[in-house]
């Protein structure tokens, strides 16, 4: 008989291709799935191989949200038949750790970031103590647990002693026929992917679009800044080089991915869970092979310099960031360089890597 894996998360599931990846290949490898999120007025309808289930709640903003969430999900755990609980983030863990105490059922715990670390939470300093008390109280008690990249683990070891294996957040591989080709003479793509939010550099490379010809930005995500970053677009009458997608499926995505000429991660160092972050759009930009320009940020800087698939930023002036992409694309040989890299890359970088070490810590 399989065993039931009962997976949640506070999203409503749409986009979250982590652990779609994770549910997907425990659903592939004999486990029976149930994912566990939220539905939303604008929630698209998903449709997954396995079982899916979305909570209707009254407040989804603030406190009130995950105080209801949280007992939403509790009181669900209580009366669900599985064997295993899979909780992602700190704002999932305090259901599911009580109601696997309760239940004496095993959890396993994905910490995908710095959760008490995260921009927002470090100008709130008294939620922020709030967020810290629930990991330190959950945390050092759960026996299994894995995160995104060797910083994170190494700091939840130094805090709790708690030792967290390493699963990266990878695509799965894919080879294409040919590169998209573009009509001569057509403008460079240049692509952010992810969540529209603060100190990702948006505001930045948005005004960097000022100073490049032959350009042109393309915006795929939602987020807290989305309508600034809109207004900022029509004042400055950039229409013609920046474009929104709006958030998009998985499938949609890599399609986008594909047409870029580059690809963009420049988050800035705005507390340790940007600074130790190894976003999953980076190896989107690598299985897809388009180079990569990234922030001088420890993680995110190895991958690019041990791989040379691309370049560290050097500045988030907009003035200066304009130069340095519009110089990455005089140099022909560096580009040339770049993709024979990717090729390579991609085949060590791809999610049927991680798939092994997945299983151990289910099986």
């Amino acid at each position: 008989m399989s065993k039931k894996v009962i997976i949640s998360v506070t999203n409503d599931l749409f986009s979250d291709n982590r652990v779609h990846k994770v549910a997907q290949t425990l659903h592939n490898n004999g486990f029976e799935i149930l994912l566990v999120g939220r539905l939303l007025k604008n929630s698209p309808e998903i449709k997954r191989e396995y079982k899916t289930k979305r909570f209707r709640l009254l407040f989804n903003k603030s406190a009130f949200f995950y105080f209801e969430y949280n007992l939403r999900l509790f009181l669900f755990l209580i009366f669900a038949k599985a064997d295993v609980f899979l909780s992602n983030d700190l704002d999932t863990l305090l259901a599911n750790f009580l109601a696997s105490k309760i239940k004496t059922k095993k959890l396993v715990y994905d910490s995908h970031e710095l959760f008490t670390e995260v921009p927002e939470l470090i100008k709130r300093p008294k939620i922020k103590k709030v967020w810290e008390k629930i990991e330190k109280f959950c945390l050092p008690k759960v026996k299994t647990s894995y995160t995104v990249c060797d910083s994170i683990a190494e700091y939840y070891f130094n805090k709790y002693s708690v030792k967290m294996n390493v699963i990266k957040n990878l695509p799965f591989y894919y080879e294409f026929e040919s590169p998209f080709i573009k009509e001569q003479n057509s403008k460079k793509i240049l692509l952010y992917q992810g969540a529209v939010n603060i100190q990702r550099g948006l505001e930045e490379i948005v005004d960097a679009m000022k100073f490049m010809k032959n350009f042109e930005l393309h915006i795929i995500g939602s987020g807290d800044i989305m309508e600034d970053l809109k207004n900022e677009v029509k004042d400055a009458n950039l229409g013609d080089k920046v474009k929104f997608f709006g958030r998009i499926s998985v499938e949609e995505l890599k399609k986008f991915t594909l047409k870029a000429d580059l690809g963009l991660s420049l988050e800035k160092n705005a507390g340790l869970n940007y600074y130790y972050s190894l976003p999953n759009k980076i190896f989107d930009y690598i299985q897809a092979e388009v180079p990569v320009l990234c922030s001088d940020l420890p993680e995110m800087k190895n991958v690019i310099k041990k791989y040379n698939i691309g370049e560290v930023l050097l500045s988030h002036n907009p003035e200066e960031l304009a130069k340095q992409i519009e110089n990455i694309f005089k140099d022909n040989e560096k580009l040339s360089l770049w993709h024979k890299n990717l090729v390579n890359a991609k085949k060590e970088l791809c999610w049927e890597n991680q798939v092994k070490l997945l299983l151990s810590i289910f099986k």
